[in-house]
């Protein structure tokens, strides 16, 4: 199979967990694929339990800017894998476990310190979508297909996802979404809060690329205090963009910033 423009010419890392690629490139984008294409990349508990690991090396590795979420054959991911949910909800102490693991991987993608983006082809649904949501941006095909199906498997999902949900698309949306389990096409998306860009599949990749290149050049003093501010409840903003604020009084990005807007050339963060 021909590899995504998304990971061609990118070095891939040790691989972690089965199913799951990781990828660096010298313009400072890396790209987490899932790779299962003949289960719809459905993601299996080794790769849930893989991915903060994944996610704490990418984030040390030097040169990183930005990460694209992604995956092969193209679908983003069908979600758990259907597979093992008989064993995982055998019984409450095992079903607990794994919703921890589901949490944990999510909550180290929205820590992640530089932008995520969402890259979604086919199909994204459950947990896939899930591990969308916890990414800052989601870029979507318009034949891609989203949603969240609890619901259809007599499912409750932890507070962690469910409130993420609600804060980026609403408490009604996220409300329609979790009680209908039902797919939503990619070109209605946008309109649902669930996609910042829509697009054709053809173009998607080449476009996701290209504005995640445009954000390697931009101030990663800035980006870490926006994402420090969005990523906590809005009492706690304040607080959390402090040590940010302050950088910024110290560091010299507002000077190469100023200077290069004067001299009229591209910034040098």
């Amino acid at each position: 199979m021909d590899q995504s423009p998304l990971v061609r010419n990118r070095s891939a890392l040790p691989a972690q967990a089965e199913g799951l690629n990781a990828y660096v490139g010298e313009d400072g984008v890396a790209v987490l694929e899932f790779d299962r294409p003949h289960r719809r990349n459905a993601v299996t508990l080794e790769i849930w339990q893989a991915l903060p690991k994944v996610l704490e090396q990418l984030a040390g590795h030097k040169g990183v800017r930005v990460l694209l979420l992604t995956g092969a054959g193209g679908t983003f991911s069908a979600g758990a894998d259907i597979a093992e949910l008989s064993e995982v909800y055998g019984t409450p102490e095992s079903a607990d476990a794994y919703h921890a693991v589901n949490v944990a991987a999510e909550e180290a993608l929205a820590a992640f310190p530089h932008p995520t983006i969402a890259v979604v082809h086919g199909a994204c649904v459950g947990g896939g979508c899930q591990l969308a949501v916890a990414c800052d941006l989601r870029f979507v095909a318009d034949n891609a297909r989203l949603g969240i199906t609890p619901a259809k498997l007599g499912v409750v999902y932890s507070a962690v996802p469910t409130l993420r949900l609600a804060r980026l698309v609403g408490p009604a949306r996220a409300k329609y979404l979790l009680f209908s389990g039902e797919l939503v096409p990619g070109r209605d998306a946008l309109p649902l809060g669930l996609a910042e860009r829509v697009l054709p599949a053809t173009e998607l990749d080449a476009t996701a690329l290209e504005f995640a290149r445009v954000l390697t050049t931009r101030s990663s003093q800035t980006i870490g205090g926006v994402k420090a501010a969005l990523g906590v409840a809005p009492e706690r903003a304040a607080e959390a963009l402090a040590p940010w604020e302050r950088l910024s009084r110290e560091a010299g990005d507002v000077r190469e910033g100023l200077a290069a807007f004067l001299e009229g050339r591209p910034p040098r963060f």
